[in-house]
């Protein structure tokens, strides 16, 4: 009858509404899981054919002292001498490269000194040793670590994803309980590019689901 189609429309309309947000959100993480695979893919690439032209990472600056200014350009020259982009950045040019990793909680968050926006929006930042990455473009979006911002470092030759010394596990414990932390857009790094998801936005402070269970570096790394 009409009553009961419409009784059966009502509950798919009451079910959609509670499962769309969520589809949605889900969608949005991996595009942003892709598209921070393939900018991490891009900087190793594009930092290895620096190293193999200027020779090792740490005998860049051996004449530049304590100017963290010129490291950091130096850096940005020989990295992004590799790489396509659509426009460069520098301080105070119209896109001023400060991103506020803390911008959830308060606090002082990293600036780059110079730094490249790529085809697709995003935006890279470079210091010295470290490269900050706004997946989504400067000024659009959460601009929170581990959401849309993340942040990995150079080292040794390397590119790496967490501080140096530092243990995965206590590094995605600093993701889950300190996000929209400085540090934590480096920890959430090491999960994203490691797990393939970003399910530490689902989780409480102490890293459970909504079903209970526990995110844990190699033991439970989604929350499916």
């Amino acid at each position: 009858t009409l009553a009961e189609t419409l009784i059966v429309m009502g509950i798919i309309g009451v079910v959609a509404a509670l499962t769309l947000p969520n589809l949605n959100s889900s969608t949005g993480d991996k595009e942003k899981v892709v598209k921070l695979q393939k900018i991490y893919s891009n900087l190793n690439d594009a930092f290895g054919r620096a190293v193999a032209v200027y020779g090792p990472y740490n005998e860049w600056f051996i004449n530049d002292g304590d100017d963290n200014d010129k490291k950091a350009k130096r850096t940005f020259e020989r990295i992004t001498e590799f790489m396509k982009y659509s426009k460069t950045c520098t301080i105070g040019d119209g896109c001023t490269l400060v991103f506020d990793a803390t911008i959830d909680s308060g606090g002082v968050g990293s600036t780059s000194k110079y730094g490249v926006i790529l085809s697709d929006g995003s935006t890279i930042g470079f210091n010295r040793d470290e490269i900050l990455i706004d997946i989504d473009g400067f000024n659009k979006g959460a601009n929170s670590a581990g959401k849309d911002f993340f942040r990995i470092f150079l080292s040794n030759d390397n590119i790496v994803t967490h501080n140096k010394g530092c243990n995965l596990g206590n590094a995605f414990t600093s993701c889950i309980s300190n996000g929209g932390s400085k540090w934590s857009s480096s920890h959430c790094t090491e999960w994203v590019l490691i797990n393939g998801n970003m399910d530490y936005l689902k989780t409480d402070n102490d890293g459970k689901c909504p079903d209970g269970q526990k995110l844990q570096f190699n033991v439970k790394t989604s929350c499916k």
